[in-house]
């Protein structure tokens, strides 16, 4: 199943839905129709007991009488899940991204976080005051979703805690990244976590540390790797954090980005206004934002 957010206007909270040939089934909608209750947004509905099987019928239910089937013309599409818990991200996850920028190949995970406010969706603006910035870069990044609370939980258990994955572009300000000596707030700009475009679910993705992930500014490809890259799997990082501190449903772990970030570029490769930036993974989707100064 892919869940994505809509919503008709700017100003409405973001609702829970799946593309069908049909149109975008609303959730809550065909659910309520059905009998069933379903959360409309994907924070809650991850969070409800059972919540695979009540989406699977509010959309069988849609598809059988067109009851919450909604024309994908008319909406607009958001993130899909615009307000986790916790962004949690890991730093130098991919051997030759660390060796690129000289730092050393970590032994245990490299955690940072982003604010929850820096999650914007597909196609909505990255945006930042040049005056306060001026080396905005890109991180492609496969993105894990947690669907059922993880505290101390083992690598072995670790992706039953995981509801699915989606794409994720973790922007960076690298001036301040790099002289905070600490990288928050560097990464946590608004509009700074790009994700999306849905949220695929973990029994469609047949190996996670087996997909193709690339970037590409303006249409030129600047990273393409691979997830088996990986320093740490998705096991390993949702293991460690949870000895840490508990994620909930909703939460997003950004995995770590391959090599080619711009900032290490020979020239650099840094982004301005009118750029675009797309971020693909395997089997999980392509993510494009615009990028904007203010």
């Amino acid at each position: 199943m892919r869940i994505g957010q809509y919503r008709t206007t700017d100003a409405q909270t973001p609702w829970a839905g799946v593309a069908t040939d049909d149109g975008v089934v609303d959730l809550a909608e065909a659910g309520a129709a059905a009998g069933i209750h379903v959360p409309d947004r994907t924070s809650n509905l991850l969070a409800d007991w059972e919540w695979r099987r009540k989406a699977d019928l509010a959309v069988e239910y849609a598809e059988s009488t067109g009851v919450g089937v909604r024309d994908p013309a008319d909406l607009d599409r958001a993130a899909p899940v615009d307000d986790p818990q916790k962004v949690v991200c890991v730093g130098l996850n991919y051997r030759d991204h660390a060796e690129e920028g000289d730092n050393e190949i970590p032994d245990e995970p490299v955690l940072f976080s982003k604010f929850p406010t820096s999650v914007v969706g597909p196609d909505d603006a990255v945006r930042w005051d040049p005056d306060y910035t001026e080396k905005v870069d890109y991180e492609a990044e496969l993105v894990a979703v947690i669907g059922e609370r993880a505290r101390r939980v083992d690598p072995d258990e670790a992706l039953d805690h995981v509801a699915g994955f989606t794409v994720g572009n973790d922007v960076s300000a690298r001036d301040l990244q790099h002289g905070d000596g600490q990288w928050v707030r560097g990464k946590s700009l608004d509009t700074f976590a790009p994700t999306g475009p849905e949220l695929v679910t973990t029994d469609e993705i047949d190996d996670p540390h087996d997909l193709d992930i690339f970037a590409e500014i303006n249409g030129e490809r600047l990273q393409e790797s691979s997830t088996e890259n990986l320093i740490f799997g998705v096991d390993e990082l949702i293991s460690f954090c949870s000895r840490a501190f508990t994620l909930e449903p909703g939460d997003l772990v950004f995995t770590g980005t391959p090599p080619g970030v711009g900032v290490y570029r020979e020239p650099p490769v840094l982004l301005g206004d009118g750029d675009s930036v797309t971020i693909g993974v395997e089997g999980v989707g392509e993510l494009t934002n615009s990028f904007e100064t203010e």
